[in-house]
């Protein structure tokens, strides 16, 4: 077992803290929040025993050997790098970091301590989507022709609705797309094993001013407050984006975010069109991957063990038509990087996503704002 701190205990912190218990590798022995107070109820109320305020208290304890960053993205870059520093394993929220340079530099950072680290693309853990994966690298799916697809959701129509991410000082420049593009432009490139190589962006804020609560709430809180706790605010990152794409095996495709699609809590879609078939996948359905072909009738594979592929198999707890979900990506996720720490060989190659997926996200994400603001193409300097 692996001795884990989780700092941030908002919404994702809470997710990574049961995640981590359901691997059966590691303990989350301490949680570190900046407000002392609401971070001992949440501590109480998730069984942890030690608790903090400031980050340094892990760093300094000889006992714990990986921590989670889960904080807003301001903050990743200089706790990820703190931690490395320490010589702790480390597993960060996407974004990683701000800026492709910070980027960078946390990778070498990594590189040099020869400590294990990784990144919350957890969509790519859904059991199907490395079914997908294999049907692909087997030629099932022939020359691939176009990806497309979406990621929408509708927590942010109301002009009251708010978060820390709507802040362009807190979450970067790029909201929407740094958010929750990058999960899907990196599931993507996980899927097809194909490279973005130039993007053309069309980017809009639907409400460029909302209120803001004159107090704290969280994200996905739902919480209601009255029109006296809020101040109006000016909005300087975007609801909304359609990006085009080109592949380096030649293909073209296009993705759309939208934080403001009502009637879509948390939708991904992709669809890859090849010269024997198609491949299309929806979150909100995620035991089901359909197959389209040209000549025979279309297939719905459902998530079975005794029907998938080796790689999807490695990741499904439940025998079939025992659904599994959002939560078991994570767990998923995590028990790759703890048995990886565990084995104790970093020189073998990482099935997870790590700090260098997080660069190539941060690049994709600067060449889109260049390209919106720019209004032409941009080609990914990877």
């Amino acid at each position: 077992m692996l001795n884990v701190a989780v700092v941030g205990v908002g919404f994702i912190g809470e997710e990574h803290v049961e995640a981590i218990r359901r691997t059966n590798l590691g303990r989350v022995v301490a949680l570190v929040g900046r407000d002392l107070e609401k971070t001992q109820r949440k501590a109480l109320l998730l069984g942890v025993d030690k608790v903090y305020d400031d980050i340094e208290y892990v760093l300094e304890d000889p006992q714990i050997q990986v921590i989670h960053i889960c904080t807003p993205n301001l903050l990743h870059y200089s706790m990820v790098k703190k931690a490395l520093e320490a010589g702790k394993h480390v597993v960060c929220e996407k974004p990683l970091t701000m800026t492709s340079e910070e980027a960078r530099d946390l990778i070498s950072i990594a590189e040099q301590k020869n400590l294990v680290n990784a990144i919350h693309f957890n969509i790519r853990y859904y059991p199907l989507i490395r079914h997908a994966k294999e049907m692909i690298e087997k030629g099932e799916i022939g020359k691939l022709y176009s990806i497309t697809g979406s990621y929408l959701q509708d927590w942010l129509v109301k002009d009251t609705d708010y978060s820390w991410r709507l802040e362009s000082a807190q979450s970067g420049e790029t909201r929407a797309v740094g958010d929750i593009g990058t999960h899907w432009m990196d599931l993507v490139e996980y899927v097809t094993g194909l490279k973005i190589t130039d993007v053309n962006a069309d980017m809009g804020t639907f409400l460029p001013k909302r209120k803001k609560p004159k107090k704290g709430i969280e994200t996905w809180s739902g919480k209601i407050l009255k029109n006296d706790d809020y101040e109006v605010v000016d909005i300087d990152t975007e609801d909304y984006a359609s990006v085009l794409l080109h592949f380096d095996g030649g293909q073209k495709g296009i993705f759309t975010v939208n934080q403001m699609a009502c009637g879509h809590k948390n939708r991904v879609t992709f669809e890859i069109n090849g010269s024997l078939g198609s491949v299309l996948w929806n979150s909100e359905d995620p035991n089901q991957l359909m197959i389209g072909r040209r000549d025979t009738g279309n297939e719905i594979i459902i998530r079975d063990p005794s029907l998938v592929y080796p790689g999807a198999q490695s990741i499904i707890t439940l025998p079939g038509g025992h659904n599994e979900g959002f939560a078991d990506t994570s767990k998923q996720l995590f028990k790759e990087v703890y048995q990886y720490i565990l084995d104790g060989d970093y020189s073998k190659e990482r099935s997870f996503p790590v700090f260098s997926d997080g660069f190539r996200e941060a690049l994709l994400c600067e060449a889109i704002m260049k390209s919106q603001k720019e209004r032409q193409w941009k080609e990914i300097q990877w």
